[in-house]
């Protein structure tokens, strides 16, 4: 009679300085060079960020922004510069749909004109401001044409009420053209144009005459 038991013997890997346990399937797995089967990824932190930082949205810094064009004024203490000299993409485009949603009137091409506009405007006011001598690139431009489009938002809802009244209502209009232009103008307009600064100027408030004539139907 033959009788008896037959056990494997356990295998142990040192990992760090701790001893672990392998079984006979993991040894024979890792015997015939299949171990990669076996192993695990450690999760990248990257792949946990939040989505708006996935996204690179800072909503203090499109926030802080907002607040520049708003108040253009250099007595209020802003650094204005930051809205041309580090732009971004999201916060000009929640203006510049924004300002197309307002803007609809049950007209829906408006807001594929406003868009138009905006992306081509701005690379005209581009290609001029090179031209012209100006260290300027098109993202720059970009966000601050899209940024200085919140003048004509606030001015929307006082043209609601004041709407029957002609030369109120034209001259709210004036104000906001002037506003938005100013606030483009003197971010994208700097000392190396000199004597060429009218010729960039009038083109940007050209440009917001037509984004309000597309507010108002036109």
């Amino acid at each position: 009679d033959l009788s008896g038991s037959i056990t494997t013997s356990d295998v142990k890997l040192n990992l760090g300085g701790e001893f672990i346990k392998e079984s006979t399937a993991t040894t024979f797995l890792r015997q015939r060079g299949y171990g990669w089967l076996l192993e695990v990824e450690d999760d990248d932190p990257e792949d946990n960020k939040p989505l708006l930082e996935e996204l690179d949205i800072d909503l203090k810094d499109i926030y802080y922004k907002i607040r520049c064009v708003l108040m253009p004024m250099p007595s209020l203490g802003f650094n204005r510069q930051v809205v041309r000299d580090n732009p971004d993409f999201w916060g000009p485009l929640a203006v510049v749909l924004f300002f197309s949603m307002i803007s609809l009137y049950g007209q829906f091409k408006v807001v594929s004109w406003i868009i138009t506009i905006w992306i081509f405007g701005s690379l005209t006011i581009f290609l001029l401001a090179r031209v012209l001598g100006g260290e300027v690139a098109y993202g720059q431009v970009l966000g601050v044409i899209g940024y200085s489009l919140l003048p004509l938002i606030v001015i929307a809802p006082v043209l609601l009420v004041v709407g029957s009244f002609e030369v109120v209502s034209t001259l709210i209009k004036l104000f906001g053209v002037f506003w938005a232009a100013y606030s483009a103008a003197s971010l994208l307009v700097g000392e190396e144009f000199k004597t060429k600064k009218p010729l960039l100027i009038y083109p940007i408030f050209l440009l917001y005459i037509y984004f309000l004539s597309l507010y108002t139907g036109v």
